[in-house]
């Protein structure tokens, strides 16, 4: 049987204070192009399978 739990190898990088605005800025704009793309894909793809129409 497979574990169920996986194992994450995890790097922490930088300290323990807050980000600054420069850093939030580039997250921010990081995950609202991710978002982005994600979507036109999505939209490409729900053009592509659209249920053809069949007359009876």
């Amino acid at each position: 049987m497979k574990p169920k739990i996986k194992e994450l190898d995890v790097d922490f990088i930088g300290g323990q204070e807050a980000m600054s605005k420069e850093e939030e800025l580039v997250i921010s704009e990081f995950i609202t192009a991710r978002k982005m793309a994600l979507a036109k894909k999505n939209v490409r793809n729900a053009k592509a399978t659209q249920p053809k129409k069949v007359s009876a």
